[in-house]
C-alpha cells in the first residue's frame, strides 16, 4: 500500500454545509434546517466560541460605530494587565480631572469625583456593569498614563487579535468619526475576552453594581432570559450608533457568540439577537469527534522495537455541524511519510480528514500517540530488505 495514499476510515459523526444569510439549499426529511432569521439591525454576526464557525451573518463588515461596545476592549486590556500582574484589582487609582463624573454628565456613568481613591476592581466593575465612561478614563490613565497611551494599546490589541476593520480613538464609546468597527470583529473580540481572560469575563454576568451608594443595572436585559443561559456581554448605544448588543451564551457543551448592531431600540436590540441563540443552538451542535489521545489508526512502523503504531489526535477536535447527520460523517487519514523508527510520541507524521460526502470539512495534525525506538542492527537490516521489495 502506498503510505501517501488517504485510507479510509469509516466512522459515524454528523455534519452538513453551512447557511449564510440569503442562501438557500433544499432541506430533506433528515436536515430539516431553515435559512437564519432575518435581523433588523445594520450588521450582525452569529459565531460559534469554539469552533469559529458562522452561523449566520448580514453586513458582518461593514464599518459601524462601535459606542459602548468600545469599552470591551477596555475591558480586555484591564483583564490582560491584571493577568499579567501588571495591575491588581486591590491597587488604588486617583481619579483625575479628566474622569471626573461631570465630564460625562449626558452619557453612562460611575459617578466618580475628582481626587477620589478608588480600586481597580471597583473601577472595572464600573466598567463593565455600569458602563461608565468616567471609568474607562480612570483606567485607562492608570494603565497607559494618559487616555491618548491606552488608545495606542487598544489598537496594537486589536491588530494583533485579528479585527481588520476596527480603530479606536477613545476607551469608552462617545461619537468620534474615526472610531469604527464591525460585527465581526466584535465577534473576534468576545472570542479573545472570553478565552484570554476568564476571570475578567465572570464580571459580564453580574446584573447590578452599587457605588457611592448609586445602585445601577446592567443594561444587558438577556441576563435576566430564562429560557437562555446568557453570561454577557456589553450594550452600546448613541444616536449615530442606535442600540447594539453582544451577548453570549452557553448550552450544553456549546457557546454561541451574538453580536447585533445598530437596531432602532433597546428592546429590539435584545429580540434579535435571542433570535439568533435560540436559531444557532436549535439547529448546530459543536462537538469534538476525537478525544485527546484516542486511537485513531494503527500503522507499520519500520526498524523499530515493534511493527505497529498507534496513531491518533494529541488534542481535541471540536467542529460545528448541523444537526442530525452524525451518521453522514466519514474520515479518512493520509501519511506524510515512511514510518520508520525512532518516532516520538506527539510527532506529526499526516493529516486527519473529515468529510461530507466527497468535499473535506476539516483537517487535524494525525501525530504519534507512543515512542518507537528503534531497533537492534540485524532487525533494521531484515527491515530494510522487505521495505525494499513493498
Amino acid at each position: 500500500m502506498n503510505t501517501y495514499s488517504r485510507i479510509f476510515i469509516a466512522c459515524s459523526f454528523g455534519v452538513a454545509s453551512f447557511l449564510a444569510a440569503g442562501q438557500t439549499a433544499p432541506l430533506t426529511a433528515s436536515q430539516m434546517t431553515p435559512q437564519p432569521p432575518e435581523v433588523n439591525a445594520r450588521g450582525f454576526i452569529l459565531m460559534d466560541y469554539h469552533t469559529g464557525a458562522v452561523l449566520a451573518e448580514g453586513n458582518a463588515d461593514q464599518l459601524l460605530a462601535p459606542a459602548s461596545l468600545t469599552k470591551m476592549m477596555t475591558s480586555y486590556i484591564i483583564g490582560t494587565e491584571i493577568k499579567n500582574g501588571t495591575i491588581k484589582p486591590s491597587d488604588p487609582v486617583t481619579i483625575t480631572e479628566n474622569a471626573w463624573a461631570k465630564q460625562y454628565s449626558d452619557s453612562s456613568k460611575m459617578f466618580i469625583e475628582v481626587g477620589e481613591t478608588i480600586s481597580v476592581e471597583e473601577l472595572n466593575r464600573g466598567i463593565i456593569v455600569q458602563s461608565g465612561n468616567d471609568a474607562c478614563v480612570a483606567m485607562a490613565e492608570h494603565i497607559a498614563g494618559t487616555e491618548g497611551a491606552f488608545v495606542e494599546l487598544m489598537n496594537a490589541h486589536a491588530v494583533r487579535l485579528g479585527m481588520d476593520n476596527s480603530n479606536f480613538t477613545n476607551s469608552h464609546g462617545l461619537p468620534d468619526e474615526n472610531q469604527r468597527t464591525t460585527a465581526r470583529d466584535m465577534a473576534k473580540l468576545s472570542v479573545a475576552l472570553i478565552r484570554d481572560t476568564p476571570e475578567e469575563y465572570k464580571i459580564y454576568a453580574e446584573k447590578e453594581y452599587v457605588f457611592n451608594g448609586i445602585k445601577q443595572y446592567n443594561r444587558n436585559g438577556l441576563l435576566w432570559d430564562k429560557s437562555l443561559n446568557v453570561d454577557g456581554i456589553k450594550t452600546g448605544h448613541t444616536s449615530e450608533a442606535g442600540y447594539s448588543l453582544v451577548t453570549s451564551a452557553t448550552k450544553d457543551d456549546m457557546r454561541l457568540i451574538s453580536v447585533v448592531m445598530g437596531t432602532e431600540s433597546a428592546k429590539i436590540r435584545e429580540a434579535e439577537n435571542k433570535k439568533l441563540l435560540t436559531y444557532g443552538f436549535r439547529f448546530f451542535e459543536t462537538f469534538s469527534p476525537y478525544k485527546a489521545g484516542e486511537k485513531f489508526a494503527e500503522q507499520r512502523v519500520w526498524q523499530g522495537t515493534k511493527e505497529t503504531i498507534t496513531l491518533g489526535v494529541l488534542s481535541e477536535t471540536p467542529i460545528t455541524l448541523q444537526r442530525n447527520q452524525r451518521k453522514d460523517l466519514k474520515a479518512d487519514f493520509k501519511l506524510n511519510q515512511e514510518l520508520v523508527a525512532p518516532i516520538s510520541k506527539g510527532q506529526v507524521l499526516g493529516t486527519v480528514y473529515l468529510k461530507l460526502g466527497d468535499k473535506d470539512i476539516a483537517e487535524f495534525p494525525l501525530v504519534a500517540l507512543e515512542d518507537i525506538e528503534q531497533a537492534g542492527l540485524f532487525s533494521r537490516l531484515v527491515d530494510m530488505v522487505k521495505m525494499r521489495f513493498q
